[in-house]
């Protein structure tokens, strides 16, 4: 058996449903109540030698700093991560930090908030599971450079492990995917495949309704 664990870069999957709903005509909605545990069982067959799920982390934040102008925004996401929760996806928050930025068309230097955490904690999460002989395969979902380093390690240290990418739509990178001899593209079919019910009813037969919009 091939145990396989995978590691969702949470705000890069973000960006990519959201312009898959774009592109599909969906105006925002049909893509972002994503069964991320299903999703990545669906490229199992792909990964091969028998490949069975270990776990599933999703590394996010939540966009406490836009609550302001956007009330909703964390509720909608706390929600969502309730249903992962229920799915059996283990969920990691990390936050939001200030970072100077300079503009050269209005020569002005501004704050503005970034998610730093989340490669670090994507990279440290790897190499536990490496180190402790968690899996035989990590799948990590981003195309991110950032993680490039950490793979570059990992390879080296543990060369009798695989390490593979799973590309979110329009996500490619030529760069992280020459690191690796298995790497896959998700579709924009693939995330309108694997949604949520709405209502998710847990197990506790509890209902859980997905926000207006998604």
């Amino acid at each position: 058996m091939n145990r396989t664990s995978f590691l969702i870069d949470g705000f890069n999957l973000y960006h990519s449903v959201k312009t898959a709903s774009h592109d599909l005509g969906l105006n925002g909605s049909g893509t972002r109540w994503l069964d991320i545990r299903s999703l990545c069982e669906s490229f199992l067959h792909l990964i091969g030698n028998n490949a069975q799920t270990s776990d599933i982390y999703y590394f996010s934040a939540l966009a406490k700093h836009l609550e302001m102008r956007k009330p909703d925004v964390t509720v909608r996401h706390k929600t969502y991560i309730r249903c992962l929760e229920h799915s059996g996806v283990i969920v990691e928050l990390h936050r939001f930090k200030k970072s100077l930025t300079y503009c050269q068309k209005c020569n002005q230097t501004f704050n503005r908030r970034e998610e730093k955490e989340t490669d670090v904690a994507m990279a440290t999460r790897m190499l536990e599971l490496l180190f402790l002989d968690k899996c035989d395969t990590i799948v990590l979902m981003t195309g991110d450079t950032d993680i490039v380093p950490a793979v570059k390690t990992a390879q080296r240290i543990f060369p009798k492990k695989e390490i593979a990418f799973l590309m979110p739509y329009k996500r490619h990178n030529k760069e992280i995917a020459d690191l690796v001899v298995k790497h896959f593209d998700i579709s924009s079919q693939n995330y309108t495949k694997h949604q949520f019910a709405d209502p998710f009813i847990t197990k506790k037969e509890k209902s859980i309704v997905k926000p207006l919009s998604w």
